[in-house]
């Protein structure tokens, strides 16, 4: 006789199967703790009361689909989060980059677009912008939505200015948007370089060959297993010597490329891949 335990472990199970079935999103390899968690509140909020009860909506009703990958999908985010991962990417990484004629980032896990603008205003003031091109890929359709229209609360931008100043900002936050009412629109010229596009990185390949990989704050939603693979996907994807950002509480120890990196900051979890055997 299975304990509620196991049975609600088997429908979770069966859902996530049915999920990636249906429409080819995978969250079979997510630490089970923090999604178990955010799908009970997701399934709440909904009026459902078991588990089991969501996989036939999911296979019929795309809005409820929809909505319970936005939950799976972990998208807290803001501008310049962790600045010191910033001032370190200015000092230390900015002048690698720099070395090249033309400059490609993939920005994995890109959730509603703030670290990537963050980004762009740092590659902008550094005078890099010009010649990179950033693929910002999320697997959640709505906060790739979002980050395409690059309109904020304005309340979120005002809190996140000592970030921005934090990370050795040259100006002001405020000099990159335009704000009316309670929002905030990002200015044009800092998208004209950013391509944002669907990428899952629990199932599809290669994205791009890129000089730097940002992703930070995405590997510890992952399992052990899931986490491998990406990091290695992450290092197929990168030229010799590229340089891959993860969040800080994020490491390549224990890791299946551990041996494949050295770091540049190993505070901010900033790598370099070695060249040559």
């Amino acid at each position: 006789m299975k304990s509620e335990a196991e049975i609600e472990n088997l429908e979770i199970r069966l859902l996530l199967e049915t999920i990636f079935l249906r429409y080819g999103y995978d969250f079979r390899q997510y630490a089970q703790a923090s999604l178990k968690r955010r799908m009970r509140q997701c399934l709440s909020e909904c009026g459902i009361t078991l588990i089991s009860e969501a996989i036939p909506k999911v296979i019929h009703d795309r809005t409820f689909l929809n909505r319970l990958v936005h939950a799976l999908s972990v998208t807290v985010t803001h501008f310049f989060r962790d600045p010191l991962c910033y001032r370190a990417l200015r000092k230390q990484v900015i002048p690698l980059l720099a070395t090249y004629p033309f400059v490609t980032i993939w920005h994995a896990g890109c959730a509603t677009g703030e670290e990537v603008y963050s980004l762009a205003i740092l590659l902008r003031e550094e005078g890099l912008y010009e010649r990179v091109r950033i693929f910002a890929t999320d697997i959640n359709d709505h906060s790739l939505q979002i980050a395409k229209e690059g309109i904020y609360n304005i309340n979120s931008m005002i809190e996140s200015s000592q970030g921005y100043l934090d990370s050795a900002g040259k100006g002001a936050l405020s000099d990159y948007y335009h704000s009316r009412y309670d929002l905030a629109r990002i200015h044009a010229a800092l998208k004209e370089n950013i391509v944002f596009a669907a990428h899952n990185l629990a199932t599809d390949h290669v994205f791009s060959e890129t000089h730097l990989i940002f992703c930070r704050n995405v590997l510890i939603y992952f399992n052990k297993e899931l986490t491998n693979r990406v990091l290695l996907l992450f290092e197929k994807s990168l030229v010799a010597g590229g340089i891959l950002c993860l969040g800080s509480h994020e490491s390549l120890s224990f890791t299946a490329v551990e041996n494949r990196f050295i770091p540049i900051s190993r505070d901010q979890r900033i790598y370099q891949q070695k060249v040559g055997p």
